[in-house]
Formats: structure tokens, C-alpha cells, sequence
């Protein structure tokens, strides 16, 4: 049976997917009037930042209204109460001890012999949780280490979106869910089997057909050539974007543990958000010399730098910690398979607001890579159980 988080996740990974097709539409929209890739991105991850003082008002808070306190005091007065019998000349003293006993602890056969310092199971969960959840410098420590990782996942995912469509970009990005296959094998201790290598050879030759199938648009302003050219280095983008999205997918669930309790979500992203405000500024320049990026400069238009924050709010801000708790709250196989689910969604926007087109190869790929995913789940799934 899910737990709560399990189930919670998932809600959070439909969450998730809604809010990126919707904002990966306006990203495409605001590339058309500021088409600056790294000065999103770094913006966009930087006003993650505002996570830390969110987390330490919660603290606050949590502190002031001390559960563990409030349920000492209520244990004492339940106490109080049933031995206050004791002394009514009607009630046998223990009996009165025994019902007590009978009422709050409500042991089991099993919870036999355990120490009777946990009321349930609820509250030994809740305990081995504050007990195994990483320290503050640990958390420092794990946000450095896995900045430049995300950081470079949501550039590459940016840049994508700057050369091609947003179903196109969805599809690639959703092949995260292979290398988080692979990625897990190698450093995370997740099992391949045949099942999970079928769905990484299906997935693949779907993400062949959708690179090599037609896609187009009244709207266009590139030539065909220009199209064909601006479609493949969108596609390299979004490959990459998966390769990296795989890896920092695997290093968040290792950091948070086999159950989300060991790291802070909101400080984890918080702390992230402010190595990138003050860590990766500098690398416009050199991007900028490559030929990579174009002269940076701001918004022409105050209205252009409104949508901007509010979709990195939106867009990045909120969505990327759904996501974060999704990877942590389930598997990072379902979280992967997951963003699968923006392809059919993004086809749709791009069918409406572009009016694109596309052709059945480029369809028949889509599906493909759908299935590969589903394969996949169902692989993990079946693995849970047998352990």
C-alpha cells in the first residue's frame, strides 16, 4: 500500500508537468523579444534563493509550536486523569493502571519487548526521520556540489527551447528516464535487467524517429535548411539536457535516502539558488567569447522583464521543487517517467498556439519513447515487490 508521500508525489509530478509545458510556451514567446538563454537560466535559478527564508520562518514556527511538547503535556494529563481513579473508593487502583496501559500504548504482539517510548508506528517513523536528516553543513555541502549540476541541466534545457519546438524539447528531455537507469546503476545501486534495456532501445530509436521526423508551422521565419539546422542544435541541447537531468536525478534521491528524510527540499534548493546568485555570474563571458551566447544585455521593455520574473517564479521557482519532491517522495524512475507525460500535453499546446504539424514518423516516435518509459516502470515496479 502507497504511503502518503508516495501518493503525494505523484499528485506533485502532475503538478509538475502542467506547469512546465505551460511555461516552456512562454519561455519560446520571450525568446522571440530576448533571446538570452544563460540570463534566464541564472535568474531563474537564482531566485530560488528565496527558499532560505521560507525555510527559516517554518523553523520558526515549528519551534513555537513544539509538537513533541504538546503531546508531553496531553500524556501527562491522561495520566493524571485515569490514576486520578486511584483514589475513588469505587475503582481498583490495577485496573485503573491497566486500562491506562491498555488505552495510550495499544501494544501489539509484535511491538512486544519494544522500548515504550513510541506510542505507534507513526511516531517511530517520525523520530528515525529528525534522526537521520542531514545537518545543516551537510546540506550546505550538497547543494555546492549539485549547483553547477542543475545549473547546467536547466541552461542546456533553456537553450533547447531557443531552437526548437516544445514538443521536440519534451521528448528529449524526457529521456532522463534512461540515463537515470543508467546513472542508478552506476553510482546509485539501482538493478538492470532485461526489461529496463528493451525500454532504454525502445525510448531510443523513438527519440531517432522524432529527430529525423517533419515538423512545421505557418509561423515559421527560418527557410527549411535554416529550420533543419535550428531543429538539430535544439535536439543536441535537449539530449544533453536529459544526460544531465538523469545524473542530478540520481544524486538528489542518494542525498535525500531511500525514503525523501534526509535533506530539506526547501534549504537544498535555497542554498542552491544562492551559490548560483553569487558563484556563476562570471560565465557570460566566456560563453559569450565561445560564439555560444549573445552579448548580454537586459529586457527592451518593462513588460518583457514581468513575464520574465513572474514565469521564473512560476516556471522555475515552484515547479522545480515539485519536482525536487517528487524525485524524493517516490523513486526517481517514476519521477523521469513522469515528465514523459509532457510530451502528448506539449504536442497539444504546440498544435494550438503554433498550429504545427507533424508527421506520423515524428508521432510514432513519440509513442515509442512513451513506451519505452512505461516499460521501464513496470520493470521497477515488479522488482519492488519481488524484494
Amino acid at each position: 500500500m502507497m504511503g502518503w508521500r508516495y501518493r503525494a508525489g505523484l499528485c506533485m509530478i502532475g503538478a509538475f508537468v502542467l506547469i512546465w509545458v505551460t511555461s516552456a510556451e512562454i519561455t519560446q514567446k520571450i525568446f522571440t523579444e530576448y533571446r538570452q538563454p544563460f540570463a534566464l537560466t541564472y535568474l531563474w535559478i537564482s531566485l530560488m534563493v528565496v527558499y532560505l527564508p521560507i525555510a527559516i520562518c517554518r523553523d520558526l514556527i515549528y519551534k513555537l509550536l513544539d509538537k513533541k511538547w504538546i503531546k508531553e503535556i496531553i500524556g501527562i494529563n491522561n495520566l493524571s486523569n485515569s490514576l486520578a481513579g486511584i483514589n475513588e473508593p469505587d475503582n481498583d487502583p490495577e485496573i485503573a493502571l491497566k486500562s491506562y496501559l491498555m488505552t495510550e500504548m495499544s501494544l501489539t504482539e509484535t511491538e512486544a519487548g519494544q522500548p515504550l517510548l513510541f506510542r505507534n508506528q507513526e511516531d517511530e517513523n517520525h523520530v528515525l526521520e529528525n534522526r537521520h536528516e542531514l545537518g545543516l553543513w551537510e546540506v550546505i555541502k550538497c547543494s555546492l556540489f549539485l549547483a553547477p549540476v542543475w545549473f547546467i541541466t536547466e541552461y542546456l534545457s533553456n537553450s533547447a527551447l531557443a531552437y526548437t519546438s516544445v514538443a521536440s524539447t519534451t521528448v528529449l528531455t524526457s529521456t532522463s528516464g534512461l540515463f537515470t537507469l543508467l546513472f542508478g546503476a552506476l553510482i546509485g545501486g539501482e538493478s538492470v535487467n532485461t526489461a529496463k534495456i528493451a525500454a532504454v532501445l525502445i525510448s531510443m530509436a523513438g527519440v531517432a524517429m522524432t529527430t529525423f521526423g517533419k515538423t512545421w508551422a505557418p509561423d515559421e521565419i527560418f527557410s527549411v535548411a535554416e529550420t533543419r539546422r535550428h531543429s538539430i542544435t535544439g535536439d543536441i541541447f535537449g539530449l544533453l539536457s536529459a544526460v544531465f537531468y538523469g545524473l542530478f536525478t540520481v544524486l538528489l534521491k542518494r542525498s535525500a535516502g531511500s525514503e525523501g528524510d534526509k535533506v530539506d527540499v526547501q534549504k537544498f534548493f535555497g542554498y542552491i539558488g544562492l551559490f548560483t546568485l553569487f558563484g556563476l555570474w562570471w560565465l557570460a563571458w566566456p560563453l559569450n567569447a565561445l560564439g555560444i551566447e549573445p552579448e548580454l544585455k537586459l529586457p527592451s521593455s518593462a513588460s518583457i522583464t514581468e513575464i520574465i520574473v513572474l514565469n521564473g517564479f512560476v516556471g522555475s521557482v515552484l515547479s522545480d521543487y515539485l519536482w525536487a519532491l517528487s524525485v524524493v517522495w517516490t523513486t526517481p524512475l517514476v519521477a523521469t517517467l513522469g515528465m514523459s507525460l509532457t510530451i502528448p500535453i506539449a504536442m497539444v499546446a504546440d498544435m494550438l498556439v503554433h498550429k504545427r504539424h507533424y508527421s506520423f514518423i515524428y508521432i510514432l516516435g513519440c509513442i515509442q519513447v512513451f513506451a519505452g518509459f512505461v516499460i521501464a516502470n513496470i520493470s521497477d515496479r515488479f522488482s519492488c515487490k519481488r524484494r
